[in-house]
C-alpha cells in the first residue's frame, strides 16, 4: 500500500499579480469607447482653454490690497480687496460693528457642537445637555440684554450666523417630526394615518417660497388681536414644517425596506410597538436611508437663502447689501464666489461625514 506525503501534493501557486500600467488604466477609464474618447478629448480641450484665463483672473491679475474700487478695476483681475473691505457685512449683516464678536462666538459654538455631536462621543442625556447649553449660549450672545451685553433685536441679525441658526435648528427639529409623520403614515389607526398623509402631501405639493410667504404675510391674519409671532420664528417654523414632510417620506421608504420577518420576530419575543420600533425597526430603516437624508439636509442648508424674499438678512442678502455700496459697485462675481465657497465648505463637510458614517456602520 502506497502512502502519499505532503511532498506529493501539487504546489499551490499564488494568483498572478495584475500590474496594469498607468497608460493602460487611463485608456480603460478614459478611452474605453469612441464616445468616451470624444468626451475625454473635449473635456481636456475645455480645461486647457478655460484654466489659464481663469487662473489669470482669480490669482495673477487679482487685487488683494487695492485702496479703492477704481484701482481694482484697473488691475484687470478679481477684486478680492472688496471682500477684505466688506467681509464683516457679508458674514454678520447689520449686527452692530462693535458687538460682532458675539455672532462670531455664537457661530463657533454652533459649529463646535455639531462637530462634537458628529464624533459620537456623547450619547443620550449628554447630547441633550450639550444642545441645551448651546441654544442658551447662542440666544444669550445674539440677543444680549443681560450679563453686561447690549440688547440687539433679531431684525439686526444676519449673514452666516443666521444661516447656521435657521439650518441647524431646522434640521434638528424637522428630523424627529419627520420620523413621527412617517410612523403615523404607516399607522393602522385611520384618523392618524389620514392626518399624516394630508400633511405630507400638502406640504410637499407647494414650494418653500409659498410657505415662507404664508408664514410672513398670512399667518398674522389668523392670530388673535394683540398676539404676534416674531418674523424670524415664523420663518424657522416654515423651514421645519417643510423639511419634516420630506424627511417623513424618506424614512417611510426605509421602513418599507425592512423585511417583514423583523417585525414578526420583534412581536414573537413580546416587544410592544414602541419597543420594536425604537430598538429594531427604526435603527435599520435609518441606516438604509442615510444618503437621501443627507441630501435633504444639504438642500435645506442651501434653501435657507430663500428667506431673503421675506426680508430676513441671511448670507445672500448680506452679500447684496455689501454690493449696494456706491463706492464698491460692480463686484458681484467676487461676492457670490465668496458666499458660494462658504456654502460649499459646509455642504462638502456634511457629505464627507455621511460617507464616513456609512462606512463605520458597515463594519
Amino acid at each position: 500500500m502506497s502512502t502519499t506525503t505532503h511532498t506529493d501534493r501539487p504546489a499551490l501557486l499564488a494568483p498572478p499579480r495584475v500590474r496594469a500600467r498607468l497608460v493602460t488604466r487611463l485608456r480603460q477609464s478614459l478611452f474605453q469607447s469612441p464616445a468616451s474618447a470624444v468626451l475625454t478629448i473635449l473635456t481636456i480641450w475645455l480645461v486647457l482653454m478655460l484654466a489659464p484665463p481663469l487662473v489669470q483672473w482669480l490669482l495673477v491679475k487679482a487685487s488683494f490690497q487695492a485702496p479703492d474700487a477704481q484701482a481694482c478695476r484697473e488691475a484687470g483681475g478679481a477684486c478680492w480687496a472688496f471682500i477684505r473691505e466688506k467681509y464683516r457685512l457679508i458674514l454678520f449683516g447689520t449686527y452692530p460693528h462693535a458687538e460682532q464678536w458675539r455672532p462670531l462666538l455664537a457661530t463657533a459654538l454652533l459649529v463646535a457642537s455639531i462637530v462634537w455631536t458628529a464624533t459620537r462621543r456623547l450619547a443620550g442625556l449628554q447630547i441633550a445637555g450639550l444642545w441645551v447649553f448651546t441654544i442658551l449660549a447662542v440666544a444669550t450672545l445674539m440677543w444680549g440684554g443681560f450679563l453686561g451685553l447690549a440688547f440687539v433685536e433679531n431684525t439686526r441679525w444676519g449673514g452666516l450666523p443666521l444661516t447656521l441658526i435657521l439650518s441647524t435648528f431646522g434640521i434638528a427639529f424637522a428630523f424627529p417630526l419627520g420620523i413621527l409623520l412617517a410612523l403615523g403614515r404607516r399607522s393602522r389607526m385611520p384618523a392618524i394615518k389620514a392626518m399624516c398623509v394630508a400633511y405630507i402631501e400638502l406640504i410637499r405639493g407647494v414650494p418653500l417660497i409659498s410657505l415662507l410667504f404664508m408664514s410672513s404675510v398670512m399667518l398674522p391674519l389668523f392670530l388673535p388681536e394683540g398676539f404676534s409671532i416674531d418674523k424670524l420664528l415664523r420663518a424657522q417654523l416654515a423651514i421645519i414644517f417643510f423639511a419634516a414632510a420630506y424627511v417623513a417620506e424618506i424614512v417611510r421608504g426605509g421602513l418599507q425596506a425592512i423585511p417583514k420577518g423583523q417585525y414578526e420576530g420583534a412581536e414573537s419575543i413580546g416587544l410592544s410597538y414602541w419597543q420594536q420600533t425604537r430598538k429594531i425597526v427604526l435603527p435599520q430603516a435609518l441606516k438604509v436611508v442615510i444618503p437621501p437624508l443627507v441630501s435633504t439636509f444639504i438642500a435645506l442648508f442651501k434653501d435657507t437663502s430663500l428667506v431673503v424674499i421675506i426680508g430676513i438678512f441671511d448670507l445672500t442678502q448680506a452679500a447684496k447689501a455689501a454690493l449696494s455700496d456706491p463706492a464698491w459697485t460692480g463686484f458681484g462675481v467676487e461676492a457670490y464666489l465668496f458666499i458660494g465657497l462658504i456654502y460649499f465648505v459646509f455642504c462638502y463637510s456634511i457629505s464627507r461625514y455621511s460617507r464616513s458614517f456609512e462606512r463605520n456602520l458597515k463594519r
